[in-house]
Protein backbone atom coordinates (compact mmCIF):
# COMPACT_ATOMS: atom_id res chain seq x y z
CA UNK A 1 0.00 0.00 0.00
CA UNK A 2 3.19 2.65 0.83
CA UNK A 3 4.62 1.86 -2.57
CA UNK A 4 1.08 2.67 -4.13
CA UNK A 5 0.75 5.45 -2.15
CA UNK A 6 4.47 6.75 -3.26
CA UNK A 7 3.88 5.78 -6.98
CA UNK A 8 0.59 7.38 -7.50
CA UNK A 9 1.69 10.59 -5.17
CA UNK A 10 5.06 10.94 -7.10
CA UNK A 11 3.24 10.39 -10.21
CA UNK A 12 0.50 13.12 -9.55
CA UNK A 13 3.20 15.87 -9.18
CA UNK A 14 5.29 14.96 -12.03
CA UNK A 15 2.05 15.35 -14.47
CA UNK A 16 0.82 18.43 -13.05
CA UNK A 17 4.16 19.77 -11.80
CA UNK A 18 4.51 22.70 -14.28
CA UNK A 19 8.34 24.73 -14.23
CA UNK A 20 9.66 21.88 -12.29
CA UNK A 21 12.41 22.96 -9.95
CA UNK A 22 10.80 24.96 -7.30
CA UNK A 23 8.09 25.37 -8.70
CA UNK A 24 6.74 21.72 -7.48
CA UNK A 25 8.10 22.22 -4.22
CA UNK A 26 4.22 23.20 -2.76
CA UNK A 27 2.87 19.95 -4.61
CA UNK A 28 5.19 17.69 -3.18
CA UNK A 29 4.67 19.11 0.56
CA UNK A 30 1.25 18.54 0.59
CA UNK A 31 1.64 15.09 -0.29
CA UNK A 32 4.10 14.52 2.38
CA UNK A 33 1.86 16.27 4.46
CA UNK A 34 -1.24 14.43 3.85
CA UNK A 35 0.19 11.59 3.87
CA UNK A 36 2.31 12.21 7.07
CA UNK A 37 5.19 10.69 5.75
CA UNK A 38 7.87 12.95 7.70
CA UNK A 39 7.92 15.90 9.79
CA UNK A 40 8.34 19.34 8.81
CA UNK A 41 11.74 19.97 9.96
CA UNK A 42 12.63 16.90 8.12
CA UNK A 43 11.31 17.86 5.14
CA UNK A 44 12.97 21.35 5.41
CA UNK A 45 15.91 19.43 5.40
CA UNK A 46 15.28 16.98 2.63
CA UNK A 47 14.56 20.11 0.45
CA UNK A 48 18.01 21.74 1.75
CA UNK A 49 19.85 18.86 0.59
CA UNK A 50 18.04 18.02 -2.95
CA UNK A 51 19.21 21.47 -3.73
CA UNK A 52 22.75 21.44 -3.25
CA UNK A 53 23.17 17.67 -4.43
CA UNK A 54 23.67 17.33 -8.32
CA UNK A 55 20.80 16.95 -10.18
CA UNK A 56 17.21 18.02 -10.59
CA UNK A 57 15.68 19.56 -7.83
CA UNK A 58 12.44 17.23 -8.03
CA UNK A 59 13.90 13.82 -8.92
CA UNK A 60 16.62 14.81 -5.93
CA UNK A 61 13.48 15.42 -3.55
CA UNK A 62 11.52 12.42 -4.68
CA UNK A 63 14.45 10.19 -4.14
CA UNK A 64 14.98 11.42 -0.84
CA UNK A 65 11.56 11.40 0.31
CA UNK A 66 11.27 7.45 -1.27
CA UNK A 67 13.75 6.88 0.68
CA UNK A 68 13.46 8.17 3.77
CA UNK A 69 9.73 6.58 3.46
CA UNK A 70 10.20 2.88 2.13
CA UNK A 71 13.97 2.74 1.37
CA UNK A 72 15.91 1.98 -1.78
CA UNK A 73 12.80 0.02 -3.51
CA UNK A 74 10.67 3.37 -2.39
CA UNK A 75 13.39 5.73 -3.75
CA UNK A 76 13.67 4.06 -7.12
CA UNK A 77 9.60 3.62 -7.29
CA UNK A 78 9.31 7.63 -6.23
CA UNK A 79 11.93 8.88 -8.97
CA UNK A 80 10.56 6.79 -11.50
CA UNK A 81 7.31 7.64 -10.70
CA UNK A 82 7.81 11.49 -10.93
CA UNK A 83 10.39 11.22 -14.14
CA UNK A 84 7.22 8.70 -15.62
CA UNK A 85 4.56 11.68 -17.19
CA UNK A 86 7.22 13.85 -18.43
CA UNK A 87 8.81 11.07 -20.52
CA UNK A 88 5.49 9.88 -21.79
CA UNK A 89 4.43 13.66 -22.32
CA UNK A 90 7.46 14.67 -24.11
CA UNK A 91 7.58 11.90 -26.59
CA UNK A 92 4.48 12.65 -27.43
CA UNK A 93 4.77 15.87 -28.35
CA UNK A 94 7.77 15.55 -29.52
CA UNK A 95 6.37 13.31 -32.21
CA UNK A 96 3.13 15.60 -32.75
CA UNK A 97 5.87 18.52 -33.10
CA UNK A 98 7.51 17.26 -36.01
CA UNK A 99 3.81 16.03 -37.86
CA UNK A 100 2.52 20.07 -36.71
CA UNK A 101 6.00 22.33 -36.70
CA UNK A 102 5.20 24.28 -39.90
CA UNK A 103 1.43 24.56 -38.48
CA UNK A 104 3.05 25.92 -34.64
CA UNK A 105 5.40 28.55 -36.29
CA UNK A 106 4.63 31.88 -35.50
CA UNK A 107 0.75 30.67 -34.12
CA UNK A 108 -0.06 33.96 -31.71
CA UNK A 109 -2.47 31.51 -29.88
CA UNK A 110 0.68 29.28 -29.15
CA UNK A 111 2.73 31.96 -28.48
CA UNK A 112 0.09 34.05 -25.95
CA UNK A 113 -0.30 30.81 -24.70
CA UNK A 114 3.75 30.11 -23.26
CA UNK A 115 3.34 33.63 -22.13
CA UNK A 116 0.71 33.34 -19.56
CA UNK A 117 2.37 29.57 -18.28
CA UNK A 118 5.58 32.36 -17.21
CA UNK A 119 3.24 33.93 -14.71
CA UNK A 120 1.74 30.56 -13.74
CA UNK A 121 5.55 29.41 -13.36
CA UNK A 122 6.40 32.70 -11.05
CA UNK A 123 3.12 32.05 -8.94
CA UNK A 124 4.13 28.46 -8.27
CA UNK A 125 7.55 29.46 -7.10
CA UNK A 126 6.23 32.28 -4.89
CA UNK A 127 3.58 29.82 -3.49
CA UNK A 128 6.79 27.15 -2.44
CA UNK A 129 8.92 30.22 -1.11
CA UNK A 130 6.25 31.32 1.05
CA UNK A 131 5.02 27.88 2.16
CA UNK A 132 8.85 27.25 3.43
CA UNK A 133 8.79 30.79 5.66
CA UNK A 134 7.55 29.01 9.16
CA UNK A 135 9.16 29.43 12.44
CA UNK A 136 11.15 26.19 12.11
CA UNK A 137 13.09 28.04 9.58
CA UNK A 138 12.97 31.61 10.84
CA UNK A 139 14.22 31.32 14.09
CA UNK A 140 15.67 34.63 14.75
CA UNK A 141 16.60 38.06 13.12
CA UNK A 142 20.05 36.36 11.77
CA UNK A 143 17.80 34.09 9.63
CA UNK A 144 16.08 36.68 8.22
CA UNK A 145 19.17 38.73 7.58
CA UNK A 146 20.77 35.79 5.70
CA UNK A 147 17.45 35.30 4.02
CA UNK A 148 17.16 39.28 3.05
CA UNK A 149 20.68 38.98 1.24
CA UNK A 150 20.44 36.33 -0.62
CA UNK A 151 17.27 37.40 -1.79
CA UNK A 152 18.90 40.70 -3.12
CA UNK A 153 21.79 39.24 -4.31
CA UNK A 154 19.50 36.85 -6.41
CA UNK A 155 17.81 39.80 -7.94
CA UNK A 156 19.98 42.66 -8.28
CA UNK A 157 21.78 41.56 -11.16
CA UNK A 158 18.74 41.49 -13.53
CA UNK A 159 17.57 44.81 -12.07
CA UNK A 160 20.89 46.24 -12.66
CA UNK A 161 20.74 44.62 -16.44
CA UNK A 162 17.09 45.97 -16.98
CA UNK A 163 18.10 49.34 -15.82
CA UNK A 164 21.22 49.65 -17.75
CA UNK A 165 18.38 48.39 -21.27
CA UNK A 166 15.89 50.83 -20.14
CA UNK A 167 18.44 53.77 -19.52
CA UNK A 168 20.69 53.67 -22.43
CA UNK A 169 23.47 51.55 -21.70
CA UNK A 170 23.97 53.81 -18.20
CA UNK A 171 25.59 50.46 -16.32
CA UNK A 172 27.82 49.18 -19.65
CA UNK A 173 27.97 45.55 -18.54
CA UNK A 174 31.92 45.49 -17.89
CA UNK A 175 31.50 47.58 -14.69
CA UNK A 176 32.88 46.25 -11.12
CA UNK A 177 29.28 47.13 -9.89
CA UNK A 178 27.67 44.60 -12.48
CA UNK A 179 30.72 42.10 -12.42
CA UNK A 180 30.62 42.11 -8.79
CA UNK A 181 27.07 41.26 -8.14
CA UNK A 182 27.05 38.82 -10.86
CA UNK A 183 29.88 37.01 -9.25
CA UNK A 184 28.23 37.16 -5.54
CA UNK A 185 24.87 36.14 -7.19
CA UNK A 186 26.38 32.92 -8.42
CA UNK A 187 23.95 30.50 -7.06
CA UNK A 188 27.21 27.63 -6.00
CA UNK A 189 28.52 30.56 -4.27
CA UNK A 190 25.14 31.89 -2.49
CA UNK A 191 24.97 28.03 -1.41
CA UNK A 192 28.11 27.41 0.24
CA UNK A 193 28.16 30.96 1.71
CA UNK A 194 24.58 30.34 3.03
CA UNK A 195 26.29 27.27 4.59
CA UNK A 196 28.96 28.50 6.21
CA UNK A 197 27.37 31.48 7.63
CA UNK A 198 24.86 28.76 8.97
CA UNK A 199 27.45 26.72 10.39
CA UNK A 200 29.19 29.43 12.24
CA UNK A 201 26.47 30.99 13.52
CA UNK A 202 24.42 28.36 14.91
CA UNK A 203 26.62 25.14 15.51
Amino acid sequence: MLYLQLFISFFKIGLFGFGGGLAILSLIQMEVEAHGWMTQQEFVDIVAVSQVTPGPFGINCATYVGYTTAGIWGSILATTAIVLPSLIIMLCICKAYFWLSRRFQGNPYYEQTLRMLRFTVIGLIASAALMLIKPTNFIDATSWIIFGVVALLTVLPNFISQKSKVESQKVPTGTPIKRMTEILSHPILLIILAGIAGYCIYR
